[in-house]
């Protein structure tokens, strides 16, 4: 494969990249009052690299809509197919509405958003599809650092606020464990392998049982990952760094980098370890339960919006390894159940946030307490509603779509035979619908609070409105298109 051909297959790698470097010099010249006319360009290239990843170049003489093998690049050091443009797509459009919230709620909080606003989440979003495309240890550790270096200064972006910095400097110092930590597992792997690639890695796993030096290698890859997808027991920077980060930053904290981080632990885990998924299938089960039970008790006590969806984050992802602990050799079943359940969950917690976007006293300043959302149906009905929509779907009550997504993963488990996992999830889903109903209740039984400012942006409240439609009975109609994405992306794996 020539060079132009490696370059077309990381094309949405080059639009995102190219267009960054070129929207950075022009707020370097314009200033920040191109801050909106940069924000909405980087839409736009997020949209191209969106179609670019579903599309396959022509010069592959492979179909032209999307979801087919693509190909490696670069001697095998970045895969596109489509598990990566499955995966890109919903990282590219939580990316963007992160983008469209930032300007009205910084311009909210005393100043103008900074134009690097959409830069640094462009650049992050490289990094992130680089994630998901990674067949070698090398490209892993590459974009899973790019997009951690812009993600630590999105957190500390309102540098005046003391909160914002306390979140970047806590994200940063614990992010810079967790990547020496899965660096250290990246140097075992290679150095009881001799090898950095997933598919030659693939063939000597299979070829014997684990040594010991591979098996600690593994431990610390996948405990590297964990942190960056809020797994239990590597939370712990999570409800800090959600609450004190701006709620922009938040929303594309609790969605694109889990679904990157999620697909990245699928690509290890399936196509570089899959022959020893025993081994591995432990720790996923043990963080699976963990991350389930912890997110649910943890919330119930919480008085801030914010932190109780951060540990709302922690249970879901909770939940989406029970898929993960329930795949089996040639069997997509599993990575199938993820991938339709992280779809239905990055539309849920975006359209959450974006709620919490919406939460303004009389004054357009921000409030983020549980007890502010008080007679929230009678003063605000539509927002109170979408909100009920999100907190339903989220705790899986039927018809809602929040319900199908835990649907599919239990189901996987039983296939898998881990009917005693299905069971334990199916129990603790009940404790965390406590916190979920009990913020409907808060809504629409007890005494109005303050009236909250009307909804501004007509962008923000359609885009409520239509994330709560997909989570409705509605998107029930959208079942059978998802989850044949959803099969093509997991077979791709196969």
């Amino acid at each position: 494969m020539d060079y132009a051909q490696n370059l077309l297959i990381t094309l949405p790698e080059l639009i995102l990249s190219i267009g960054a470097i070129a929207l950075m010099m022009v707020a370097a010249f314009a200033g920040d009052g191109s801050t909106r006319t940069v924000g909405w360009i980087a839409v736009v290239l997020l949209v191209l690299a969106g179609i670019a990843a579903t599309h396959a170049p022509a010069s592959l003489n492979l179909p032209i809509l999307g979801f087919e093998n693509w190909g490696s690049a670069f001697g095998g050091l970045y895969k596109a197919d489509a598990f990566s443009a499955f995966s890109k797509v919903l990282i590219y459009g939580s990316a963007a509405v992160a983008i469209i919230a930032g300007p009205d709620f910084f311009e909210r909080r005393g100043g103008r958003l900074r134009a690097e606003y959409p830069v640094l989440i462009l650049l992050s979003s490289v990094g992130m599809g680089m994630m998901v495309s990674a067949s070698d240890l090398l490209t892993l550790y590459v974009g899973l650092e790019l997009q951690s270096l812009a993600g630590y200064v999105l957190a500390s972006f309102m540098r005046r606020d003391a909160r914002s910095a306390e979140a970047g400097l806590k994200y940063f110092v614990l992010g810079a464990l967790a990547s020496g930590i899965l660096l250290y597992g990246i140097t075992l792997l290679y150095g009881f392998t001799g090898t950095t690639q997933f598919d030659t890695l693939a063939t000597i796993v299979g070829a014997g049982p684990l040594s010991t030096g591979m098996l600690f290698g593994l431990v610390f890859a996948l405990a590297g990952i964990a942190f960056k997808i809020s797994a239990v027991p590597f939370h712990m920077w999570t409800p800090d760094v959600y609450e004190g980060a701006p709620t922009p930053v938040t929303t594309f904290f609790a969605s694109a980098p889990k679904m990157a981080a999620m697909g990245l632990m699928i690509r290890l885990a399936v196509e570089a370890m899959g022959p020893a998924y025993e081994s591995w299938r432990q720790i996923v089960i043990f963080s699976a339960l963990a991350s389930i039970v912890l997110g649910a008790v943890a919330a119930i006590g919480q008085k801030s919006i914010k932190r109780l969806l951060a540990y709302s984050t922690i249970n879901n992802i909770g939940f989406a390894l029970i898929g993960l602990a329930a795949v089996q050799p040639g069997r997509p079943d599993g990575v199938a159940s993820v991938m339709t359940y992280m779809a239905i969950y990055l539309v849920m917690t975006v359209g959450s946030f974006l709620v919490v976007l919406q939460m303004r006293d009389s004054e357009g300043n921000n409030v983020e307490t549980i007890a502010s959302l008080s007679g929230l149906s009678r003063n605000h009905p539509g927002l109170a509603a979408a909100f009920a929509i999100f907190m339903f779907s989220l705790a899986g009550v039927p018809p809602l779509l929040g319900f199908w997504a835990k649907f599919v993963v239990f189901d996987a488990a039983v296939k898998a035979g881990l009917w005693p996992l299905a069971a334990i999830g199916i129990a603790a889903s009940v404790i965390s619908a406590f916190y979920y109903l009990m913020i409907v209740k808060t809504m629409y039984f007890d005494e109005p609070a303050p009236a909250y400012h009307r909804v501004e942006s007509r962008i923000e409240g359609g885009l409520i409105a239509a994330t709560a439609l997909a989570v409705s009975p509605l998107g029930y109609f959208l079942i059978p298109a998802l989850g044949l994405f959803s099969t093509q992306a997991a077979q791709a794996l196969f």
